[in-house]
């Protein structure tokens, strides 16, 4: 490891050196692009008219082009749905040249339909080499959607969900699904945010956009990442604002979003958001019921869930300076939350508990430094550090059995005899989980860039249980160390073809204390890997872009699969690290006719071989379905998705969206045995390989008054049935599946001055279709919720 960090640092030294030696002959064309409301525009695309070469603004709104020979150049700045300007400088030798611009609206029937979910050239996102899709979350800020919801709609996508708000939920990505793929906010890893802070919480207004990596993740999001990545954007303009939002739907859910941002012009900034979810999930489910416990006859009814209220309440502040010479951006923070959920079901809807809960909280400070041209003109350094002083606690003391009706019976005789539902207990733990993320990048000239990420984590577990203070085993400490380390490479051939390369070291270390027959024992794991890869584009035509991408990839397993969470997931210590070859392939293609007519098409092939594999399998304990994590040795992937969108002007939009994963268990001999395994070649069961998403919208101008809109939207979510256990095992008449699905959903806003004023009305699951995400596990029966949002930007 000494090594390695000399080694980086000589190189950076050696690239500086002979960066200053060029910037004495060449020039630089540096600036800040926003709006005429001051909004600076993130992805505004700069070009040099001579040179056929440019740039995209970063987060700030900022650009900068290096290594200019000095000379006269037209300069050309194009955004979506803005003007297109053009101006003309001149560069003198070892000049840093600073023009900043103001881009105006286009006119209404100049505009292009902006799509909700898609690629837009003007993303330096999507004109990098990765498989990317971007989402607007602006254009879903008067809905009532949560993060899930909206990444529900991507195609390659599909978020599986054990019940209403607040629950448990897996997601899975082009067939990798969990924790294979990583969580960011704003570049800063979500590894220990706990579960007051996740994304079936958070609303869709905390995020200015989405980011969704298919395959190969950037080097700058530092993580260990098997196959894909999702980085949500916040607002991070240096602008003042207010945006505020209440809902109120089916089932006594509340919702309610705040969102303000100030900064002055010495540089002082303060950012505030803060939400809170409630809802009591009282929702229909047909299940068998037993009206007579002491019989045990059942008969199926419909009924509403009678324990599955969930809350939560979360607040994040940031406190700091921006534009400073010292630093571009200097925050300051703390995120406090705390959830409270109850828990209605265990792995199967034949568990029913009626006081079996669980809660926490985060506390969490956290720094952010961010600066440009660090000692040098392009070297640049971010670096982000948190620290989760929260609890976890999970609550089981009633020893009573319960029926889906709310009545119960004694489990014992004597009703005073202590006992859970499932496990007596009130264990309550602390993770003591922190986390840095830092990155330097270096521009050593237009065409060639470097970038070094380095990520850790470190978990330290201790709990204790107030109902068996003497349980020497539920005290041990349970620790992790992890280290990932990343080193880029990018080359920029010209403005139709870049291609990056990179490659990453992975280290864990890990440390179990259990007690057995009054013994102490220590389980300690060492993992070090290293992995590697490329990503690449080529601009066949301006609008037509093809990429490609491969990467040997590794996944660490997670505290929660090592250790369990204590509620329905047992711990396995001995999981091994996943790793995987990646391959994609895409293109996409964008056609725009007379101005009013625009289509898009995007279409991805996947495969993927991995090693290792971590996936859910369930065990009965005492008569009840436990789950825990399990590594299955081989597994293959092969698919496609694809979307196609159509929009007419600013008046229509329609899209439809499609996945298909051939998941293979590629395990031929398992257990050292030299017999074929039974289902070596099989489908992975328990996985859906067929889904899509379809949505349209209508748009109204000058409804009620100049400045108004009045949109009606409509979404469709479908996905194929599968098997819920092995497909080559059992009869046909006999095996259990996930039923197909099919959901409607629409809705209707109305916007007014311009969107100060919203009034938002939805209806999901319009039918009332009895859906799955999981075997029995119902999910919400149709809803109706309305959402009142301001929204006031200076």
């Amino acid at each position: 490891m000494q090594v390695r960090k000399f080694f980086l640092t000589g190189l950076f030294a050696a690239l500086s050196l002979l960066s200053l030696a060029q910037n004495r002959e060449t020039a630089t064309l540096a600036g800040q692009v926003q709006s005429s409301q001051n909004e600076r525009l993130i992805g505004t695309t700069v070009v040099l008219r001579e040179l056929k070469k440019g740039t995209t603004t970063d987060g700030s709104g900022r650009y900068q082009i290096d290594g200019l020979k000095p000379g006269t150049y037209t300069i050309t700045f194009s955004y979506l749905g803005y003007q297109t300007i053009q101006k003309t400088i001149t560069l003198k030798a070892g000049e840093r040249h600073q023009l900043n611009v103001t881009l105006t609206e286009s006119n209404a029937h100049e505009l292009e339909s902006v799509s909700v979910i898609g690629r837009t050239e003007v993303k330096e996102a999507s004109r990098l080499a990765y498989n990317v899709t971007a989402i607007d979350a602006r254009a879903l800020h008067n809905t009532t959607l949560d993060l899930n919801s909206v990444l529900d709609r991507v195609s390659g996508v599909r978020v599986r969900e054990t019940g209403g708000v607040g629950s448990s939920f897996n997601f899975s990505l082009n067939g990798f699904t969990g924790r294979q793929v990583k969580f960011f906010i704003d570049g800063i890893p979500m590894d220990n945010f706990g579960s007051s802070f996740q994304l079936n919480n958070i609303p869709v207004n905390l995020a200015e956009r989405i980011e969704v990596y298919k395959g190969v993740v950037p080097i700058w999001l530092g993580a260990d990442a098997l196959g894909g990545a999702v980085n949500i954007i916040t607002n991070t303009n240096a602008r003042n604002y207010l945006d505020v939002s209440y809902s109120y739907g089916s089932f006594n859910t509340h919702r309610t979003a705040i969102n303000t941002g100030f900064t002055s012009q010495s540089g002082f900034t303060f950012q505030l958001n803060a939400f809170q979810n409630y809802s009591a999930n009282n929702y229909w489910v047909n299940v068998d019921v037993v009206p007579d416990l002491n019989t045990g006859l059942s008969i199926p009814m419909r009924v509403r869930r009678f324990h599955d209220t969930y809350h939560n309440e979360t607040l994040i502040a940031q406190v700091g300076v921006v534009n400073k010479k010292y630093a571009d951006r200097l925050l300051f923070g703390l995120t406090l939350g705390q959830n409270k959920a109850d828990i209605q079901t265990g792995n199967r809807m034949y568990d029913v508990f009626g006081q079996r809960r669980r809660q926490g909280n985060i506390i969490m400070p956290s720094i952010k430094y961010s600066k440009k041209d660090l000692f040098t003109k392009g070297l640049n350094l971010s670096f982000s550090g948190n620290f989760n002083l929260g609890q976890e606690q999970a609550i089981d003391t009633a020893y009573r059995q319960y029926n889906w009706l709310g009545d119960f019976i004694y489990k014992g005789s004597n009703p005073n005899i202590p006992g859970g539902e499932l496990s007596r207990t009130l264990y309550k733990y602390r993770n003591n989980n922190g986390l840095t993320n830092a990155t330097l990048s270096y521009q050593l000239n237009a065409r060639h860039s470097l970038v070094l990420n380095h990520t850790y984590n470190t978990f330290n577990r201790k709990g204790e249980d107030m109902l068996n203070p003497d349980d020497e085993a539920i005290r041990q400490p349970r620790r992790t160390d992890k280290h990932v380390i990343g080193l880029g490479y990018r080359f920029d051939k010209n403005e139709r073809w870049n291609t990056a390369f990179f490659a990453k070291e992975y280290i864990q270390k890990s440390k179990m204390h259990t007690v057995l027959d009054g013994n102490y024992y220590v389980q300690s794991t060492l993992i070090s890997k290293q992995g590697y890869g490329l990503a690449s584009t080529y601009f066949l035509q301006p609008k037509l872009q093809l990429k490609g991408s491969y990467e040997k990839s590794y996944r660490l397993p997670e505290n929660d699969e090592l250790f369990g969470d204590v509620i329905n997931l047992a711990s396995n210590p001995l999981l091994r690290p996943e790793s995987s070859h990646n391959f994609n392939v895409g293109a996409n293609y964008t056609v725009s006719l007379q101005k009013k007519h625009h289509l898009y098409v995007d279409a991805n092939l996947i495969y993927r071989s991995a090693k290792d594999f971590i996936r859910p399998s369930l065990y009965n304990s005492f008569g009840r379905a436990i789950q825990q994590m399990v590594n299955l040795r081989d597994v293959t992937n092969s698919g496609v998705d694809g979307e196609i969108r159509y929009s007419f002007k600013r008046l229509f939009t329609a899209g439809v969206s499609l996945t298909y994963q051939n998941i293979r268990n590629n395990t031929k001999y398992e257990n050292s045995t030299t017999e074929v395994s039974p289902v070596y070649k099989d489908r992975i069961p328990n996985m859906p390989y067929l889904f899509g998403n379809g949505n349209a919208s209508f748009f109204l101008k000058n409804v009620g008054g100049v400045g108004n809109t009045l949109t009606l939207g409509y979404n469709l979510l479908y996905v194929h049935e599968y098997y819920l256990r092995w497909p080559s095992q059992g009869s046909a008449t006999t095996k259990l599946t996930i039923p197909e699905q099919v959901a409607h959903d629409v809705n209707v806003v109305y916007s007014l001055a311009n969107g100060k004023y919203n009034v938002a009305l939805e209806c999901r699951n319009l039918t009332d279709a009895v859906l799955y995400d999981n075997f029995s596990l119902q999910k919400p029966s149709r809803s109706f919720s309305v959402k009142l949002r301001y929204f006031l930007v200076q």
